[in-house]
């Protein structure tokens, strides 16, 4: 798992290298291999997938990695072999949940693409469409369904033992459940990033930040209402400009 946050890292920084903020979304995007002004061709798709995909695994790794090695040392416990292999098909299954987000999220961009609504900094060109975007996730993280799914990831013991299967695919669907859960914790956070800027690594750095503080941190749901309520006031500012 540290391994993996580190190649996702790397890549990131590796593609944050080559789009200079002076660059326009043209050249940016040209930069990452991708076309701007024309409609996007499926390889273009498929690279913007990758893209999220790996940033998925960059921002999630470290914030599953308590439930991973809880997962491996439980499936030691119980004396049977092969924790490490259970452990790996326990994060596929995890994993496999935010591989399917990033395509939709790399969709959402294609969508935003199409529509001319990218601006050089890769996020929403109107603010109050940013605007609104941002209100509905700040909205959701003050909600109820933000606090049950918050509320299972910072209790990753109390998931296992509510939610343990034998065998290996036993462990993939825990994996799945898990990411579920974490995917109605999270998306609404890295919904921010189209309206701070996909490829912005300083907020994919910040709330990679905020997700670990949420999940184990001592005030994780606290932490949520006030980044809930700042993205709302943020909404509201924005809104106004525009």
């Amino acid at each position: 798992m540290s391994l993996a946050t580190i190649l996702a890292w790397w890549y990131l920084v590796h593609l944050g290298s080559q789009m200079s903020p002076s660059l326009d979304y043209d050249q940016r995007m040209a930069a990452m291999g991708m076309s701007s002004s024309t409609p996007w061709t499926a390889a273009d798709v498929w690279f913007t997938f990758a893209m999220w995909a790996v940033m998925m695994v960059g921002m999630m790794a470290p914030s599953a990695l308590p439930v991973l090695l809880l997962f491996a040392a439980a499936y030691t416990r119980s004396g049977k072999r092969g924790a490490a292999v259970s452990a790996l098909w326990f994060g596929a299954g995890y994993f496999a949940v935010w591989t399917g987000f990033g395509a939709l999220a790399a969709l959402a961009q294609w969508g935003l693409h199409q529509a001319a609504m990218l601006s050089p900094a890769m996020k929403v060109a109107s603010p109050r469409v940013g605007g609104a975007a941002l209100l509905a996730a700040g909205v959701y993280q003050l909600s109820p369904w933000k606090g049950r799914c918050l509320t299972h990831c910072r209790s990753p013991l109390g998931f296992l033992l509510s939610h343990w299967r034998a065998g290996r695919r036993g462990a993939v669907r825990m994996g799945a459940d898990h990411g579920a859960y974490c995917l109605g914790c999270c998306w609404a956070l890295m919904g921010v990033l189209f309206v701070v800027g996909v490829m912005n690594l300083v907020w994919v750095a910040a709330l990679t930040v905020v997700v670990l503080f949420e999940k184990i941190g001592p005030a994780g749901a606290a932490l949520a209402r006030a980044t809930g309520a700042g993205m709302i006031v943020g909404s509201l500012a924005l809104i106004a400009l525009g």
